[in-house]
């Protein structure tokens, strides 16, 4: 099967993909040697009226509620142009931190309409990849050829913009999704042409088998994550010490620290360091979790060169003696689980499944066969259709969805009695909380905002519409 790669972007309404919905979608696909095949996507999608985006996304970005509803289409219309012209067979998505953001809108939205929220990145030889990770390897182990930015502090950078005004790639509108693309490419396309053998091996490394296997070999290996400092270029050196009981990984000991520091703790103190370092980055905790299925970019240690490890403040020696004093100490492991079990125990929350927390619940777990059968009617459903479907699911989280599918989607076909629910639902949604509320929060940063000084034209536009749309579907109380 032909592969090839298909750059995209968001524009969305906010960070949580839980909550925040995407407002313009963008792509372009182009074969292995990032040429180009056909013209670019680029999509605006309706921001439905149960949501309210945060004003700061919308002022970098431009994109008002009301441009979304002129332009573009719902998420039922988009999601169909998705799977029949862009999730085709062999197809990697590739982005800039996609995997950790557009990715999970792109879950989201689909679990919310009905779709499977996995296999558009996985099914018929389908993958998925992140650019930022190889630029980020790049840097730390292969910079020569390319110009590397520092932000206004004067600490390393790998944000897209900076990199491509650096290196004089075109990049004409940032924030805007399809020059983001465009711009994702073309850094891309640099880094193919001056890094061509780290590019392929990464890009290789997209199997999750291929990451286990180093990952799980018991040797120490190089990774980098922007969990990491950027005075090391973002990489150190680690060693896998077990699988994560509860993701598709490995937990990885950072093997700049000296181990004596932690593995004589309890599983309580354990924990306790842990999450205290999880709040604090300048304290972090040694122990971070590689999940297999996320492209890490992980390499052998035979990649260190000596301007790499001047680069990257590896000593080896230091990290060979630091390992050796963990070998010493098979239990840590041990108490490490258990660590997890106290920070699990200590944030787990009674499953409550209602309207309002089930746009959230993605991750709850699996839909049985029997419920994506149902999801695949629902799905194929047309308006007249949707109007008078009588179906039945096991898994109350799809029961709860569907009366929002419908609303969302076909609001012009709702009865009078699904309309007042509809807007019981906003109401609760939007204006649930006092002066906590998200209807309140919202006006409230538009105040704030507006208080700025040196607003442009352009931004006194855009905090007016924003005014004038959450006004507009605010929903009317009753006395």
């Amino acid at each position: 099967m032909q592969q090839t790669l298909y750059f995209y972007d968001l524009e969305t309404s906010g960070i949580n993909a839980r909550s925040a919905r995407i407002m313009q979608f963008a792509g372009q696909r182009t074969d292995m040697q990032l040429k180009p095949i056909g013209p670019p996507d680029d999509i605006f999608i309706k921001l439905t009226e149960d949501v309210l985006p945060e004003p700061d996304a919308i002022m970098i970005t431009g994109i008002t509620p009301q441009k979304t509803l002129a332009d573009g289409i719902t998420e039922v219309e988009f999601l169909k142009y998705f799977h029949g012209h862009v999730a085709l067979p062999g197809t990697i998505f590739v982005g800039f931190n996609n995997i950790r953001f557009d990715d999970e809108f792109m879950r989201f939205t689909n679990y919310r309409n009905f779709y499977d929220a996995y296999e558009w990145a996985w099914k018929d030889s389908r993958g998925r990849w992140d650019l930022l990770d190889v630029v980020r390897m790049t840097r730390a182990l292969r910079p020569e050829g390319i110009e590397w930015p520092f932000d206004s502090s004067g600490k390393p950078s790998n944000r897209l913009g900076l990199l491509t005004s650096i290196n004089n790639l075109e990049h004409i509108d940032a924030h805007n999704a399809l020059s983001d693309v465009n711009a994702t490419i073309a850094v891309a396309r640099m880094i193919y042409n001056k890094q061509p053998k780290l590019f392929e091996y990464l890009l290789k490394l997209r199997d999750k088998k291929a990451v286990a296997s180093l990952v799980s070999s018991n040797t120490p290996f190089v990774y980098v994550s922007g969990k990491y400092s950027s005075s090391y270029e973002k990489a150190t050196v680690v060693i896998g010490l077990g699988e994560h009981p509860g993701k598709q990984g490995v937990l990885v000991y950072d093997l700049r620290n000296d181990p004596e520091d932690y593995v004589h703790m309890s599983p309580a103190e354990l924990a306790m360091a842990w999450k205290e370092r999880a709040e604090d980055q300048t304290k972090r905790f040694p122990v971070k979790t590689i999940q297999l299925n996320r492209c890490p970019a992980v390499a052998p240690l035979s990649v260190l060169d000596a301007s790499a490890k001047k680069r990257t403040a590896i000593d080896l020696k230091q990290i060979e003696a630091h390992n050796e004093s963990l070998i010493k100490y098979p239990n840590f492991y041990n108490n490490l689980l258990a660590a997890l079990k106290i920070m699990d125990r200590a944030t787990q929350s009674s499953l409550v499944i209602d309207e309002q927390q089930v746009d959230s619940q993605l991750y709850e777990g699996f839909f049985g066969d029997q419920d994506r059968t149902v999801m695949s009617v629902v799905r194929a459903a047309d308006k007249s259709e949707i109007a008078s479907l009588d179906i039945t699911f096991n898994d109350n989280r799809l029961s709860k969805l569907l009366p929002l599918y419908k609303a969302r989607n076909f609001t012009n076909i709702l009865t009078t009695e699904e309309r007042e629910e509809w807007e019981k639902f906003r109401a609760t949604k939007l204006m649930a909380g006092g002066v906590k509320s998200i209807a309140q929060r919202y006006f409230d940063r538009l105040n704030e905002l507006a208080q700025r000084e040196q607003l442009t034209e352009q931004d006194k536009f855009i905090l007016e519409e924003l005014q004038l749309y959450g006004q507009s579907i605010l929903p009317i109380e009753e006395d």
